[in-house]
């Protein structure tokens, strides 16, 4: 029985060491006016990626990366929603970090962070995906936002691991780690198709328009007879509305079981978030929802998530 531990202990120490050789090298510290956190370099022309909440309002930092190179760096953009912002380095960066599909994760999944916790560069911790397609509710001043579909790990998260990665036993980065949420767990943006559009629209454009609904919501099962008579297994389960936003004000409230957004299916907050771009900005989409057993349709007009 011994050896077998033994042998099960080294199988996770090489996949752990294995991904922090391959993964530490593209994250790096920085430093701005206000604040600090982490960043991955995620193209081979000197962008990295972090969070927005580390950028805040600045507009320039320093980078520092494992093998104690610097960098001075310019902001390209940032979007608030998905607490995602785009740098470029003025100078030379380590290659670009391998990036994967969060979509593909399953909650008991190995995963391992890499950031700057606390000022201390090339921090790594390991845990498990410990749950998936949560929301995080932040406030920014008077403004509430509501982060969606972020990654739940319990791989030790402290301040100073926002803007690092999240990476699978691959080394592929699946997230961005964003907040600590107390309790011994920690979050991540994830890296999927929704956040890649957002992160391509940022290199370009600098900024995302965003609808904006204002709605906390958890996958949920569909009753047997809605899944029936549907042929849609989950909704998403609607466990807060923000206080005067368009949800609200369509009549939307917490414990309604939504199943479709704009006609279509919604079975987590990907669903809802990916159709939340600045095209159905003023315009009306129509929510289907499960209402104690009754199905329900509320008109919504999303509003465009001021910067």
């Amino acid at each position: 029985m011994r050896v077998a531990d033994d042998e099960a202990l080294d199988a996770y120490s090489r996949a752990v060491t294995s991904v922090a050789r391959s993964v530490a090298p593209h994250v790096a510290s920085v430093r701005l006016a206000r604040g600090s956190g982490s960043a991955v370099v995620f193209t081979d022309d000197r962008h990295l990626l972090t969070n927005a909440h580390v950028v805040g309002g600045a507009r320039h930092g320093t980078a520092t990366f494992a093998d104690g190179g610097e960098a001075e760096f310019d902001v390209v953009g940032a979007d608030p929603l998905s607490d995602l912002a785009v740098l470029r380095a003025r100078a030379g960066t380590p290659p670009a970090a391998v990036l994967g599909n969060a979509d593909t994760l399953v909650v008991g999944q190995l995963v391992v962070a890499v950031g700057s916790p606390l000022g201390f560069a090339g921090s790594i911790t390991a845990g498990v995906v410990s749950g998936l397609g949560r929301a995080l509710p932040v406030r920014q001043g008077r403004a509430a936002r509501v982060i969606e579909d972020v990654i739940q790990t319990d791989a030790a998260l402290n301040p100073g691991n926002s803007g690092g990665a999240l990476a699978d036993p691959a080394g592929r980065v699946v997230g961005i780690n964003t907040a600590v949420a107390g309790f011994g767990l920690g979050l991540a943006v994830p890296i999927n198709p929704t956040t890649r559009r957002i992160v391509d629209t940022l290199l370009v454009e600098g900024r995302v328009r965003r609808a904006y609904l204002g709605l906390v919501g958890v996958p949920a099962p569909l009753p047997d007879d809605v899944a029936e008579r549907t042929g849609q297994r989950a909704g998403l389960r609607v466990v807060e509305v923000v206080r005067g936003g368009p949800a609200e004000r369509a009549g939307l409230r917490a414990g309604d079981l939504v199943l479709t957004v704009g006609r279509e299916r919604v079975a987590d907050a990907q669903g809802i978030q990916r159709q939340l771009f600045g095209e159905v900005i003023g315009l009306t989409l129509p929510v289907t929802v499960l209402r104690n057993g009754a199905m329900v349709d509320v008109l919504a007009k999303p509003t465009e998530l001021a910067g």
